[in-house]
Formats: C-alpha cells, structure tokens, sequence
C-alpha cells in the first residue's frame, strides 16, 4: 500500500458533490516551503495536493474553508494530461483515509496552531481564563490505606 501525508492550507472551500449517490468533499491542499538554492537566491515553492474525500459524514465540509490548515493522509494517484498547448503535464490527486483540522488563517494572514479550527468569534464578551496556581499542582491528596482482604482467594466469579 502507498500512503501520503500532507499539512498544508486550503486554497478554497470545500465543495460537497454527489456522484452516483455517494458523497464526495472535493478540496485543494497547499504546502509551501522556502528554501536557499546554491546562489543563496530564496526559493518559495508550493505543491498543490488536489483531495477527494469520499464519505458519507459531509458535516465536516462547512470547516474546510480557505485558508484552513489540515492534515491529510489517504492514496496517492498521480494523473498526467497534454494541455492545450501540446505540454505534458501531470497533478497530484489524493484519496483521503483520514483528515484533522489543524487551524485556520486568522484575519490578518497569521496562523491559528491552536490545534483545531477556530470559529468566528462573538459579539459577547468572553469569560475570562481560569488559569490555576501552580501551587495547586503541588498538594498532596491523602487517600485511604486500603482494606484488608477478607474473603479467599479461590472464590473468584471466574
């Protein structure tokens, strides 16, 4: 079996379509890395990963939005194509097996690694954080010293 791992960002939403009763969530996954060549010239290089998640549990779509940063695994399948101007060209399709939401882009263009997709937020005010003292991490809880056994060994329900 061939297996791909891919983190990257979605470049659009997620599309649901139904093709002979089944459903599918079609997305495209981004990775970028920068990288120096021999020149010391920086390099910005993205693979685009194009995904098909066949499933019957679409409620996930409505998260996959652009800029959604994702983990992704399944099988690979690699098609190639002639363009309309005579050029081979081939693009990287994946079957997902598995999908996590890892975090979305913020407004400003940052990254969200909070380990899970953030919402939009709300127009009440949040509770503040509890946050507890250290101390508390430290106390020792006294248990009970444990009961003598009674009964015979042998008499066990098994």
């Amino acid at each position: 079996m061939l297996k791909l791992l891919a983190i990257g960002h979605l470049g659009k939403d997620a599309v649901v379509n139904n093709v002979n009763g089944k459903s599918v969530i079609n997305f495209n996954v981004a990775h970028s890395e920068k990288y120096k060549d021999a020149q010391g010239t920086q390099i910005d290089k993205t693979t685009w990963v194009s995904c098909a998640y066949w499933t019957d549990r679409t409620a996930i779509a409505p998260y996959l939005k652009k800029g959604t940063q994702v983990y992704v695994e399944g099988i690979p399948e690699v098609r190639t194509y002639t363009t309309n101007d005579g050029r081979h060209d081939a693009v990287i399709s994946m079957r997902i097996m598995n999908i996590q939401l890892l975090g979305a882009k913020n407004a400003d263009g940052s990254d969200n690694q909070g380990g899970g997709y953030t919402a939009q937020p709300q127009q009440q005010a949040a509770a503040p954080i509890y946050q507890p003292q250290p101390q508390a991490y430290r106390q020792e809880v006294s248990s009970p010293a444990p009961a003598a056994i009674t009964e015979p060994l042998d008499d066990l329900p098994f």
